[in-house]
C-alpha cells in the first residue's frame, strides 16, 4: 500500500505525460487497473493499448515526469490545496459524466463541488451597464435557492458574478486557465481571496502553468460540465461564452440566454443562441429555477398504474422507472447520480421510455412518470 503523497505523485505524473489527454488517461487506468500500474508496465505492453503507440509508451516508461510531479505534491501540501481524482467519491459527479473531464482537479477553497444546485454564469469581458444590472439581479434572486455560482474570474460578466455572489453570501467558484500559484488577471486577486473563504478557485492545471490562450477552451469545459446549466448574460457573435454554451449543449446541459436590444453588439451572441434553439430565453432567476425543476418538491405518491410496465422493462429502464416512482419528478443529472449509470446511457434510456409512453419530459430536462 503506497502513501497518499506517493499516490498523488503518480496521478499528477499521468497528467504530465506528453500526448496523454484525459480520455486516453482514463483508458490507461481502465486497462492497467490503477495509475501506479501504468508506470510499472513494460513498453511492449503499453504499446498494445489502443491509442498509445511507441512514442507515448516511451514517454510513460521513461518516468521523466516524476520529478515535476514530486515538486507539485510539495506545492499542494504547502498551500493546503484539495485534490480530486476522477475516481474519487468527492470528484464533481456532474463533470465526471463528461467523457473528456479532467482526471485531476485542484481546489483552493471551501465548497461542495457536488452541491444540490450549481449554475454557471458567463458572458463578455466588455460588459455593458445592462449586463452588469442583469447579472446582479439574477444572482440576488438565486440567493433564495442557495445556488453555487460558477464563472471564470475574467473581466466583465465573470467578475461581476463573483462579486455579487460574495455580496449575497452565495458560494462562488472561479475556474482558472492556469495553476494555483497565481491569479489572472492579477487585479482580481482580492476577490479570489474572498472567494476562497466561501467558494474557491478551481483548476486542472498544475502550478507554474501560464494562462495561455489554448487553456481557456479547456477551462470552459469545466465551467460547463460541473454545473446544472449555463446562463449567457451578454456576448458578441463570437466569444468564449458561446464556446462554453456549445460545450454545455454537447454535455446535454441546459443553456439559457438573456435577450438584449436588437442591434446591440453584446446581445447578438445571446440572440443567435436563442434563434438557433441552442439556448432558452430567460429573463429572471425564477424562470431558470422553474425550468430546472428547483421549485418542485419530490412526490411521495406511488404511480401504481406504471407497475404494469415492470415485466416489459430492461435492466436500465427498470432502474430509472423505480427511481422516478420513489421520488416523483427528477432532472437528468440527479437521475444519473442516483442510478450510477453514465450520462449517455441515462439519456438514451429516458428517450426509449418516453417513446414507449412510460414517462414524459418536462422543461429543464426534468422527467416524471406518465
Amino acid at each position: 500500500m503506497i502513501s497518499e503523497d506517493e499516490q498523488l505523485k503518480y496521478r499528477i505524473a499521468l497528467t504530465l505525460v506528453p500526448g496523454i489527454g484525459s480520455v486516453l488517461a482514463k483508458s490507461l487506468v481502465s486497462y492497467c487497473g490503477s495509475v501506479e500500474n501504468i508506470f510499472k508496465r513494460k513498453k511492449s505492453q503499453l504499446e498494445k493499448i489502443p491509442g498509445v503507440g511507441p512514442e507515448r509508451a516511451d514517454a510513460i516508461v521513461n518516468h521523466e515526469v516524476f520529478e515535476r510531479a514530486e515538486e507539485e505534491v510539495k506545492f499542494i501540501r504547502k498551500h493546503k490545496i484539495k485534490t480530486f481524482f476522477y475516481l474519487d467519491e468527492d470528484y464533481p459527479a456532474r463533470l465526471k459524466n463528461c467523457d473528456d473531464s479532467p482526471i485531476m482537479l485542484f481546489l483552493k477553497g471551501n465548497v461542495d463541488l457536488n452541491a444540490a444546485r450549481i449554475i454557471s454564469i458567463v458572458g463578455t469581458r466588455n460588459i455593458t451597464g445592462y449586463g452588469k444590472q442583469v447579472t446582479e439581479m439574477f444572482i440576488e434572486n438565486f440567493s433564495k435557492y442557495n445556488a453555487v455560482i460558477v464563472s471564470g474570474l475574467a473581466y466583465g460578466i465573470d467578475i461581476i458574478a463573483h462579486k455579487e455572489s460574495l455580496k449575497q453570501s452565495l458560494p462562488t467558484i472561479g475556474v482558472l486557465a492556469h495553476g494555483l500559484d497565481r491569479i489572472y488577471p492579477s487585479a482580481h486577486k482580492p476577490v479570489a481571496e474572498k472567494m476562497i473563504r466561501n467558494g474557491g478557485v478551481l483548476t486542472e492545471f498544475i502550478s507554474k502553468t501560464n494562462p495561455d490562450r489554448e487553456n481557456f477552451p479547456s477551462r470552459n469545459r469545466i465551467v460547463a460540465g460541473m454545473t446544472d446549466a449555463t446562463i449567457v448574460i451578454e456576448s458578441a457573435i463570437k466569444g468564449g461564452a458561446l464556446i462554453t454554451a456549445e460545450i454545455a449543449n454537447s454535455y446535454n446541459r441546459d443553456v439559457f440566454a438573456v435577450p438584449g436590444k436588437i442591434g446591440e453588439k453584446y446581445s447578438e451572441g445571446c440572440h443567435e443562441l436563442i434563434r438557433m434553439n441552442k439556448a432558452m430565453l430567460v429573463e429572471s432567476a425564477d424562470q431558470v429555477a422553474e425550468l430546472l425543476g428547483w421549485n418542485d418538491k419530490p412526490s411521495t405518491k406511488k404511480e401504481n398504474k406504471q407497475l404494469k410496465f415492470f415485466h416489459e422493462l430492461k435492466g436500465e429502464e427498470k432502474v430509472l422507472v423505480n427511481i422516478l416512482q420513489q421520488n416523483g419528478k427528477m432532472d437528468i443529472d440527479t437521475l444519473t447520480l442516483v442510478s450510477k449509470l453514465n450520462m449517455s446511457k441515462v439519456s438514451s434510456t429516458l428517450l426509449n421510455l418516453e417513446f414507449a409512453g412510460v414517462l414524459r419530459s418536462l422543461p429543464g430536462k426534468v422527467y416524471e412518470l406518465a
